[in-house]
């Protein structure tokens, strides 16, 4: 029988190499990526609004100020412009058949403060077991009407323990129910984590914390980089690696070797079984 695990990835300078807005949305508005989230801000400071619903907000007023039609649809065909870092339009396949050869069946998945319907989209959205991030409720024209779902760096956490019980419907309450660590759906130790910034450390900690893997992706020659080497230090997460998704480059090693440790483990627990029923 083969032993799950998952890797969790936040999306935004994660797997994409910049926000998913800023691949066509915001410049479709004729404006700047960076002025965009300037009036974010400016908009959550005046109101005293979460950032998340400030960023939701905001994207439904700019299209109807530019009078462009807002849809699902609309933002599917955006998710097709994301640009990925090196190596990742190939690295579920590769790392999904390393983890196969060592008895290892790996599921994805995706916690994100950014738009769940940008990310359905994506090249990449079909290798997803389930996509956790903000949505809209629609009208019968498909048209945005109010947030379903919004996703701040500390609510992220609690889809770390969906995955860990195996509970992935939004509303099923049952989350917050005692369950047996034996029973659940894969253990935190067989959870990795992946994420790049500030937003991601709840849930990196939560992790840390129980025996899964933190790992912290940087663009080289950033602030981000120290910043993530800091972390190992302060032992909030475990790797701070390059973002580069290719065959034998930092994060492809590391998720190998994690690989590695998972299936020695479960062939130990095997061997004490056996012992057992002897």
């Amino acid at each position: 029988m083969k032993t799950k695990m998952a890797i969790v990835y936040d999306f935004d300078k994660t797997l994409s190499t910049n926000d998913m807005q800023a691949f066509g949305f915001i410049q479709n508005l004729g404006m700047e990526v960076d002025d965009f989230w300037k009036n974010c801000d400016a908009f959550g400071e005046e109101h005293d609004t979460d950032g998340i619903l400030a960023y939701m907000y905001m994207m439904v007023k700019r299209m109807k100020d530019k009078n462009i039609a807002l849809t699902r649809d609309y933002l599917r065909e955006c998710g097709k412009n994301v640009e990925y870092f090196k190596g990742l339009e190939t690295w579920f396949d590769r790392i999904n058949k390393y983890g196969l050869e060592h008895n290892v069946e790996i599921e994805h998945y995706v916690v994100s403060s950014g738009l769940k319907e940008i990310i359905e989209g994506t090249k990449i959205a079909k290798y997803f077991k389930k996509i956790f991030a903000c949505y809209f409720v629609y009208d019968e024209y498909g048209v945005p009407v109010w947030p379903a779902l919004a996703l701040n760096y500390t609510n992220k956490t609690q889809f770390i323990y969906r995955i860990n019980k195996g509970i992935f419907g939004v509303r099923d309450n049952r989350v917050n129910e005692e369950m047996p660590h034996k029973d659940r759906y894969i253990p935190f130790k067989n959870i990795v984590y992946v994420g790049d910034s500030a937003t991601d450390i709840p849930c990196m900690r939560l992790l840390y914390k129980y025996g899964g893997t933190a790992v912290g992706l940087y663009q080289p020659g950033t602030k981000n980089e120290k910043y993530l080497k800091d972390l190992i230090k302060r032992e909030r997460i475990s790797f701070a690696a390059k973002a580069d998704y290719s065959e034998n480059e930092e994060f492809d090693t590391i998720i190998k070797n994690i690989i590695g440790k998972i299936e020695f483990e479960s062939k130990l627990v095997d061997i004490r079984q056996n012992s057992i029923k002897e």
